[in-house]
């Protein structure tokens, strides 16, 4: 089915159709047809108004369909539920009005999309979610964080059917995909309202952009979560603006890499105000949990040894929680270039006058691994290691190992800046210069290097940038 979809994108392509606008119009168009199956099949109150409906594209050809087809997105944009998230903004893309009914007609109306079992819809759509990420610069890729490391998160999390489960940067989805699955296929007989809660209400998501959040809304109908009628999970913000009210169980989340923001966050919640997001996604995910709630955020490296407000967060993390696992993972493996990243493991606990971190363990998967998202991409085979050192059946019963080592409270709080920038072992390839990776891997670590390195110093230069008075101003 992902090729079928595909194959018309070509033909798109020629009016200068990107990957990502056809996508977003498939998302449209597979919304209404499926809010018109469902409208047949159950009937019940009408999801999508009639004059704005499915039937209402059939009856129409040529330039009156493109007109009309305008005049839709417009109207139903409007709304706070999922028609809202999904049509908000929308825009119709697709320029030859021969072209969108070819894609309507002959294409999406020939296929009866809620009859196909919701994995292989669902897969099928986030097939082509990923190929858009592959675009490069106009692709999606900032939104996606690669299935095989979603999926060993998941495993080491293990949520529960009755959890509610909070992604304050969710993308396309995709924690909330992997999370859904591991919970259906760990407990194949559920209660009734266990599933009714897996259906409606186990997830809630934040996401500033409208792109994302649409494929997000579209990915999660098309996997049998929520319905079109329902309230969306999904709010169209910046999550970061106010504390979020009521609690949640879990917290799965690779916020977005962008260094700075253009405003500090003036919250009584946080333990220190700066400009830097990421240390602030640290601060919000910590007070997205409940007592006794678990979160693994994937975060930059800055967020482990950066001065200032980073070492009053760190010192502040370590105590109020219990921050038991670090995965230092390797580069090449995310689209946004430049990125050397870890996923931070922790659970918020009750005020108390010691600290809760009795120990950090720390999983090096970067050092003398080289991974590339085309040559050697990262699989959930590469991740086994980690899952199993993890024990999340039976974290207290832990062993070192070469890539696995354990650092103790007393350790990290008398490093310098609580730097949690931890690794012991030596880089073969600055030893041997015969054992060196293949060129095409070399490039593209050299390439993620020097785009960090310009991203921390585009980074220090906005710190030091003073504020500039001209002499005439009071």
């Amino acid at each position: 089915m992902v090729q079928k979809l595909w194959d018309f994108c070509d033909v798109l392509r020629d009016d200068g159709l990107s990957y990502g606008d056809y996508l977003e119009q498939l998302t449209y168009l597979l919304f209404l047809k499926m809010a018109d199956e469902q409208q047949e099949m159950l009937g019940g109150v009408r999801i999508v108004p009639i004059e704005h409906g499915w039937q209402s594209l059939l009856n129409r050809s040529g330039a009156e369909l493109e007109s009309h087809y305008s005049d839709v997105l417009a109207a139903l944009g409007a709304g706070e539920d999922m028609l809202g998230v999904v049509f908000h903004k929308a825009r119709n893309r697709i320029q030859t009005p021969a072209k969108l009914e070819q894609l309507i007609k002959e294409f999406i109306d020939q296929h009866e999309w809620m009859s196909y079992d919701a994995d292989l819809k669902g897969d099928a759509y986030e097939g082509l979610i990923e190929k858009t990420a592959q675009e490069g610069a106009r692709g999606a890729g900032q939104y996606f964080t690669p299935r095989a490391l979603i999926n060993a998160i998941v495993d080491v999390m293990q949520p529960e059917p009755d959890d509610r489960i909070c992604d304050p940067a969710c993308g396309t989805g995709g924690f909330f995909l992997g999370a859904y699955r591991s919970i259906v296929e760990r407990f194949p007989h559920l209660e009734p309202d266990q599933v009714a809660h897996l259906r409606s209400g186990a997830f809630n998501g934040w996401e500033i952009a409208d792109l994302p959040a649409r494929l997000c809304a579209m990915n999660m109908l098309l996997h049998g979560i929520e319905s079109p009628e329902s309230d969306s999970p999904i709010v169209v913000d910046d999550a970061l603006r106010d504390s979020p009210g009521r609690p949640f169980d879990m917290v799965l989340t690779n916020p977005p890499f962008g260094r700075s923001s253009s405003d500090s966050y003036e919250r009584e919640d946080f333990w220190a105000t700066t400009k830097n997001k990421q240390l602030n996604f640290v601060q919000h995910v910590v007070s997205l949990l409940k007592i006794g709630g678990d979160a693994a955020v994937v975060v930059p490296d800055n967020v482990l040894f950066e001065a200032g407000a980073g070492e009053t967060i760190r010192r502040r993390l370590l105590h109020d929680c219990e921050v038991h696992t670090l995965l230092r993972l390797p580069t090449g493996i995310f689209y946004a270039q430049g990125v050397k990243a870890n996923v931070l493991f922790f659970r918020r606990r009750e005020g108390a006058e010691d600290a809760w971190t009795r120990e950090l363990w720390v999983y090096d998967l970067r050092t003398n691994k080289h991974f590339t998202l085309k040559q050697n991409p990262l699989t959930r085979a590469d991740l086994n290691d980690f899952v199993a050192c993890y024990r999340a059946d039976a974290r207290h019963q832990r062993a070192e190992s070469e890539r696995f080592k354990r650092y103790t409270y007393d350790e990290l709080i008398t490093r310098d800046k609580v730097s949690l920038d931890l690794f012991w072992l030596r880089d073969e390839s600055l030893e041997d210069a015969d054992n060196l990776p293949p060129p095409a891997i070399l490039a593209a670590e050299i390439a993620e290097d020097l785009q960090s390195a310009l991203t921390e110093i585009q980074a220090l230069t906005e710190a030091l940038s003073p504020t500039l008075v001209r002499e005439d101003q009071p």
